[in-house]
């Protein structure tokens, strides 16, 4: 019989020896040392977060997938304020002449009291009290007229670099105002203040200024000083003001400085002579309805360009015009003396002279050389004088005269030998009894036919039974003279 190996004491040691070195060595594995077991729990909160961090990124993306359009666009609103935000910093850094105000001063803003029309801004007759606030800054016509403003905002108009016309026409404008207004305005080229309460000539101008009007205001005073910028002004008008009276007149030389200057209207003021030494660049002169009683000689000196002279509604006689005054404007063309002092017919005129105009004097005949040495003249007006006497050949020296005005006066026939080549004859309002035979058609037994178009004989004292109709064999037909 064998023996049970575990019943055998030698063999019974043993075995007890080797089941105690496996389970110390078991144990030994799964109880692990103190610095191990801190590294294992470090590492296993590791790979807990992770996977934490895993998971939450996943259930945001899944709901930003589910999110409404309407919540993301909320959501990135603060974000495009930013950007937006740096832009405009960025766009005002590139652009520092940029307005600052939104929607203000931008092209596509129109303040509610004007309308706009590209770059015309129209705010006239709105009753507004200031310049609106708000006109684009690329205007280049602003138009303000019959309202009631009152003051110009200062550093307010030098803004508008593309300014080109400014139109404050019949405003309430005073100086103290508009005092330092203009001043660093760039392009200004036309100014209209007419109709305001102006005592004196701003002295802000702009230089790039050639149009100003400042008629029917206030200005009694004009100093040189007011014109030292405006080189470029080839317009003035300050008609209606009450310039050159007698307690402070015209200075002379005050528009010298104006050597582009081409029309000058001082129309209605207290003038008592024509300013002196005015720019030779002048071509225009208006001085209608002053007190002017005489040119004096050195009124026109230099090689003047003027072409135009309205000296009419004056007081000039005949000793007032001077000899040979007039005769030194070389390059006149129309010369306006209407409502005057005169009694006979100037002599020396310029022969330059196109249309004379001597309405409304007390000239009282017209002699053979009264308007020698006139090759040039077109339109002769001698109506609403005291006319009795005209010399048979007095307007045939005139070989392009045209029209001749004679009505309202004393002639009891028609002239003499008219010129053949005139086109109308104006004839009303006379004392007319005759036509005489070689009034219109003269020169030979068969006139060519005459070159008018026109004759006026109403308001006369014609017998039309007693008329001679040879006196009109020349005339293109009767319906040319006009009896009614």
């Amino acid at each position: 019989m064998t023996d049970n190996p575990m019943t055998q004491p030698g063999k019974k040691d043993a075995t007890v020896s080797t089941t105690m070195a496996a389970r110390r060595a078991l144990t030994f594995k799964a109880v692990p040392s103190t610095q191990q077991a801190r590294d294992h729990k470090a590492h296993q909160k590791k790979l807990t977060a992770k996977s934490k961090s895993k998971q939450t990124t996943k259930a945001k993306k899944a709901k930003k997938a589910k999110m409404p359009r309407k919540e993301k666009e909320t959501k990135a609103k603060p974000l495009k304020k930013v950007q937006k935000t740096r832009k405009s910093k960025q766009e005002k850094k590139e652009n520092p002449t940029a307005p600052p105000y939104f929607p203000y001063f931008k092209e596509n803003y129109c303040p509610p009291e004007c309308a706009c029309y590209g770059r015309v801004v129209q705010c006239s007759d709105k009753g507004i009290e200031k310049i609106p606030y708000g006109i684009p800054y690329n205007s280049r016509y602003i138009l303000l007229m019959n309202n009631r403003i009152d003051s110009i905002q200062l550093d307010l108009l030098p803004e508008y670099i593309h300014l080109e016309f400014l139109v404050l026409s019949n405003n309430r404008l005073t100086d103290g105002a508009i005092e330092g207004a203009f001043e660093g305005i760039q392009g200004l080229k036309r100014l209209y203040m007419d109709h305001n309460l102006l005592q004196s000539v701003p002295t802000d101008l702009p230089s790039s200024l050639e149009e100003l009007r400042l008629d029917d205001n206030q200005l009694s005073v004009m100093s040189e000083a007011a014109w030292g910028r405006c080189s470029n002004l080839m317009v003035l008008s300050l008609s209606n003001n009450s310039l050159g009276n007698l307690s402070d007149p015209l200075p002379a030389g005050v528009l010298s400085s104006l050597g582009s200057l081409r029309t000058l209207n001082l129309n209605h003021n207290q003038l008592d002579s024509v300013p002196l030494q005015l720019p030779l660049s002048l071509q225009e002169l208006y001085l209608r309805g002053n007190h002017i009683q005489r040119l004096p000689a050195s009124v026109f000196q230099g090689q003047t360009k003027l072409l135009v002279l309205d000296l009419s509604v004056n007081w000039l006689t005949d000793k007032g015009l001077g000899k040979g005054v007039l005769a030194k404007a070389s390059h006149l063309e129309s010369l306006n003396l209407e409502g005057n002092r005169l009694r006979q017919v100037p002599r020396h005129l310029p022969a330059s002279l196109k249309t004379l105009n001597l309405e409304g004097n007390a000239i009282s005949s017209v002699g053979k050389s009264a308007f020698l040495g006139l090759p040039q003249l077109e339109l002769l007006g001698l109506g609403k004088n005291k006319i009795a006497r005209v010399a048979p050949t007095a307007f045939l020296r005139l070989p392009h005269l045209h029209q001749l005005d004679l009505s309202h006066n004393n002639l009891r026939q028609v002239p003499r030998k008219l010129p053949p080549w005139l086109h109308t004859a104006s004839l009303a309002h006379n004392k007319i009894t005759e036509v005489p035979r070689d009034a219109f058609c003269w020169g030979s037994p068969k006139p060519p036919l005459s070159r008018l178009t026109s004759v006026q004989l109403e308001n006369n004292l014609l017998d039309m039974g007693g008329l001679n109709g040879s006196a009109f064999r020349c005339l293109r037909g009767f319906q040319v003279v006009h009896f009614y």
